[in-house]
């Protein structure tokens, strides 16, 4: 008797695994997407990395845009996955969060930062069903790795129109994150510079390096500098306020990046040049579910909505400078004046480009490794 109810006490556990490995085994998987096929919302999972907490600057503006294509898409908050702090200097960290996230069953990869790059392009390669997307750089293949960035340009050169007007000194500076061997931040100081030039010719600008994409004390330290050859007006390409806080201590303005920067300084920052990613986010997002989705580069700018300037802060601007500012800012979006056309002088006295003729697209991302002849470095 004792032997017929353990065999059938273990006939009852047998079958019941069984059943379970039949219910986990049997359970439909959410569909896996398929280039060029459509992909159902609910079985989005999107995993987004950014290189720091996403507070404030570059990372946060991308953080907004994603939560707007959210909004605009009809996902749910689990659909999405933020993973921050994540060192774009680390390889092997950013790889294996990345495949973290893909066994965890995202299946859009959305990489804000131009060192996560040659890590999604190997990805890319090995896991076909799962979409990568990637800020800033340049590579792509065929099938599910693409690269978004936008015309920053574009609003530097707005920027500019406002900075021009508004300096009493004649001395503009600018903090950048990378040297010249960068063209996303040398085509932005060179596009400042002209902006400057079209209303203040006689204006200069001066540049200091930091040499790292976030870096709050070397922002902060640097635009100290600036300030002490004579500079009252401050741009920055890189991603803290901490050039706001200098200059608002010593009494100059400012212009923000990436997002209206007005909060943290209000009594410096003149505008801003921002970003709203929501714009391509949301096109992704959509292209991925209706099946449309390709690799084909996006860059975007002021006629996709992907940049722009900020309002003006009224109480800093000088008379004219709204006027000033709309009409650069139509110049570009609707009388197809692209910042970079006909011949312009380096500082070294080289002359690039043509009468008649505008900068490539190639040519802005990745070979304007060289400064307008009204700027020069400080070492």
């Amino acid at each position: 008797m004792k032997i017929t109810t353990i065999r059938k006490r273990a006939m009852f556990f047998i079958a019941a695994f069984l059943l379970a490995a039949c219910v986990a085994g049997c359970k439909k998987s959410a569909p896996a997407w398929t280039l060029g096929q459509p992909l159902g919302k609910d079985d989005v999972k999107i995993s987004i990395f950014f290189l720091d907490k996403a507070e404030s600057g570059y990372s946060y503006a991308h953080d907004a845009g994603l939560g707007e294509a959210q909004r605009q898409s009809g996902l749910r908050d689990d659909q999405v996955t933020r993973r921050y702090n994540v060192n774009d200097a680390d390889n092997s960290k950013v790889e294996h969060m990345m495949r973290e996230e893909i066994a965890a069953g995202a299946n859009i990869i959305i990489a804000t930062s131009w060192g996560y790059m040659n890590v999604c392009e190997k990805l890319a390669a090995e896991f076909p069903n799962v979409v990568f997307a990637h800020a800033s750089g340049y590579k792509y293949n065929e099938t599910n790795f693409t690269n978004y960035f936008g015309r920053l340009y574009q609003a530097r050169y707005i920027s500019g129109v406002a900075a021009g007007l508004n300096t009493k000194t004649g001395k503009l500076g600018f903090v950048a994150a990378q040297d010249s061997t960068n063209s996303e931040v040398t085509s932005g100081v060179n596009a400042f510079a002209l902006g400057v030039e079209s209303v203040n010719p006689s204006a200069r600008i001066y540049v200091a390096v930091t040499h790292s994409w976030y870096d709050p004390y070397g922002e902060y330290e640097a635009t100290q500098k600036l300030i002490a050859h004579g500079c009252d007006m401050i741009a920055l390409h890189s991603d803290t306020p901490r050039p706001h806080d200098a200059a608002n201590k010593a009494g100059v303005l400012s212009i923000g990046n990436n997002i209206d920067m007005r909060e943290y300084a209000p009594n410096s920052v003149l505008t801003s040049t921002v970003w709203n990613w929501g714009a391509y986010y949301t096109f992704l997002i959509r292209s991925v579910i209706d099946g449309t989705f390709t690799t084909e580069p996006f860059y975007g700018g002021l006629a996709e909505g992907v940049v722009d300037v900020a309002p003006l802060t009224e109480a800093l601007a000088a008379p004219g400078t709204e006027e000033a500012v709309n009409a650069a800012r139509n110049r570009i979006r609707n009388e197809k004046f692209n910042v970079f056309d006909g011949k312009m002088e380096t500082n070294y006295g080289r002359v690039v480009g043509m009468d008649g003729q505008t900068l490539s697209d190639s040519e802005i991302t990745g070979g304007i490794n060289w400064y307008y002849r009204t700027v020069t470095v400080l070492r």
